[in-house]
């Protein structure tokens, strides 16, 4: 695990068009079905990140709170299976369900979606609006796994930065990188 940060993505960048399979339903999705036209979280996790596994209940929650909004999320696993089979398709089904998620886990086995959204790490967030145009990218919060003094996952940051979207303001341009374990690179 090689601690790293996001790339940040520059904000007013279109979202990245992309079909996936969709490991919950067993079903191709696009942008054009996976997308809302308030407010679309997109992620980037995987399943044995300790950085993923510290935030997946607040991932549950924000779901629960925002989806009744109109806001759709959207989780990517783009690891390389063959190093990190715990990572793959079924295992995938099964942390979705374990974890009652309410959302499409997609997989991105060729890595191109990734790449396209300059994800470097687990988990890597962004937040585009009913444009698909990217309005937020960064932390969840300042909440991190194993430290001495441990904050609460709050999702704070994303939070407060879907709250201004769906009010029609403006989003802080203080934005900071989420950390979490890198996106498993194949060779």
């Amino acid at each position: 695990m090689a601690l790293t940060e996001s790339n940040m993505l520059p904000i007013g960048t279109i979202a990245p068009d992309f079909s996936l399979i969709d490991t919950v339903s067993d079903k191709v999705l696009s942008v054009n079905e996976l997308f809302s036209d308030k407010a679309t979280i997109v992620m980037f996790i995987c399943n044995h990140c300790p950085y993923v596994i510290h935030v997946k209940d607040e991932l549950v929650r924000l779901a629960h709170d925002y989806q009744p909004k109109g806001v759709k999320l959207v989780a990517i696993s783009s690891n390389d299976i063959e190093k990190y089979p715990q990572d793959g398709p079924e295992a995938m089904k099964e942390f979705a369900r374990e974890n009652g998620f309410t959302f499409p886990y997609l997989y991105d086995e060729t890595q191109e979606v990734a790449r396209a959204y300059d994800a470097a790490c687990t988990p890597d967030f962004y937040i585009f609006d009913g444009k698909k145009k990217l309005r937020y990218r960064g932390r969840l919060d300042e909440s991190r796994p194993r430290v001495e003094s441990p904050k609460p996952v709050t999702g704070k940051d994303l939070r407060g930065a879907l709250n201004a979207i769906l009010a029609n303001q403006m989003i802080s341009e203080i934005q900071f990188p989420s950390m979490g374990c890198n996106i498993k690179w194949k060779n």
